[in-house]
């Protein structure tokens, strides 16, 4: 039978000497090195989204993988594809290595320098363990094995521009259409998806930050089951215990959230910290939120820089939506993409606060009402993002999700312009 392998290698050297070894393997299939975690994480869910037999066998991981460090890796791939065994390479050959790694779900530890006797055995021994699991998996176990749901991150280009409403009304938008959701509240100081949604609860996701393993039913705790049907994680009433929120139990968090609900959004603020730029890292679609004004699109360009010297994300990798937009604005998104270099959401959000006064201050914003043009441009963008299910024998485009009417679309008109928004 023939082993694939996937190593995750940072350094050049390195890579070659792992290649080099895996080519001399019997019966082995290596693939080519991916470079961070980010790529390795990337072709998993690709591979995963096509057929649970197209994943690899074996995945090595090498101890100095950036940006997210090798045993989060490690635990990330463990919780999201478990079909796969993943063996850390490290010059650390302690108990205390060996445990951690095994706790994170690693099916062995090859020590540095590498030889081709106990590399050969630790590649064999996982290629067999994850050959065993998807023969299980494939006699009908109801085991979760695919790339897990998608995550999508909202962030503001600097306070006020509307990050929450935007959240807000995508994952009710995911809700509506049939979709399992949950909304996560990651600005940890200041947030306030509890008032909008006229929530009183005492847990948070503090609660989850001290917990190295999050089961099921410890989660199921520490969420908040919405009127809506929403799964809400909220942030902590006290700002100050944000700062125990990690970027290691962030991960740890939306990869928990992940694995049991189809669509998941956070509410990222506009503050970044370790947490929340964490889970921006690991979102399938980043959306920054900016206004059309100077001040707001200078914060959007300062925030896509910081993320690419952070290797958190690429401008290219992020989508901005122009909330408040009017088109006899100077700046329109044409040239808000020309400045950011990021990619345009095809749905602009109008100037149109009034509709959402009396949603605000109630904290109902689920209720708002289904004609309000802003809901239903951030409903089309909802539809634009794949967050929502296409009600049967709906059309293509301008159609209703379950359960509220007129909600979704943003029909094309001549000329490239939405209902909701603006020419791109």
């Amino acid at each position: 039978m023939t082993t694939r392998i996937l190593p995750a290698v940072g350094d050049a050297d390195a890579a070659r000497s792992v290649t080099t070894l895996l080519s001399q393997l019997p019966d082995a299939e290596p693939a080519a090195p991916v470079g961070d975690s980010t790529q390795l994480i990337d072709t998993l869910a690709r591979l995963a989204g096509e057929s649970i037999e197209e994943l690899p066998e074996v995945v090595l991981v090498h101890e100095r993988i950036g940006p997210v460090p090798a045993l989060e890796l490690i635990r990330e791939v463990s919780l999201r594809f478990p079909a796969v065994g993943v063996v850390l390479i490290t010059a650390d050959a302690s108990q205390t290595l060996f445990a951690a790694a095994m706790d994170a779900g690693a099916r062995g530890l090859v020590t540095l320098p590498l030889s081709y006797e106990e590399l050969a055995n630790r590649v064999q021994a996982a290629a067999q363990w994850s050959t065993g699991v998807r023969r299980h998996l494939g006699s009908g176990g109801d085991v979760f094995t695919g790339p897990g749901g998608t995550v999508v991150t909202v962030t503001g280009a600097k306070g006020g521009v509307g990050a929450t409403v935007t959240a807000v009304q995508l994952a009710l938008a995911a809700q509506a259409s049939g979709h399992t959701a949950a909304l996560v509240d990651l600005d940890l100081q200041t947030g306030d998806i509890a008032a909008y949604l006229d929530v009183q609860f005492r847990r948070s996701v503090v609660d989850l930050a001290v917990i190295t393993d999050i089961s099921p039913r410890v989660l199921s705790d520490a969420v908040f089951s919405h009127d809506t049907g929403l799964a809400l994680l909220l942030a902590p009433g006290e700002g100050e215990r944000g700062e125990e929120v990690s970027d290691r139990a962030a991960r740890q968090i939306v990869s928990a959230l992940r694995s049991r609900y189809e669509v998941v959004v956070i509410d990222c603020g506009s503050q970044m910290s370790g947490a929340n730029a964490a889970a921006i890292e690991m979102a399938d679609t980043a959306v920054l939120v900016t206004t059309p004004d100077v001040v707001a699109v200078r914060g959007a360009k300062r925030i896509v820089r910081m993320w690419d010297r952070l290797q958190i994300r690429k401008a290219e990798e992020t989508v901005t939506l122009v909330n408040r937009f009017n088109r006899s604005t100077e700046i329109q998104p044409a040239l808000i993409q020309r400045i950011t270099g990021t990619r345009m959401a095809g749905t602009a959000v109008p100037a149109n606060f009034k509709e959402l006064q009396g949603a605000v201050d109630s904290g109902r914003m689920h209720e708002l009402d289904p004609r309000s043009t802003v809901k239903q441009a951030l409903w089309a963008l909802a539809g634009e993002l794949g967050l929502v299910k296409p009600s049967q024998g709906a059309e293509p485009r301008g159609g209703m999700l379950r359960g509220d009417r007129g909600s979704i679309g943003g029909r094309k008109r001549k000329g490239g312009t939405t209902s909701g928004g603006g020419r791109q």
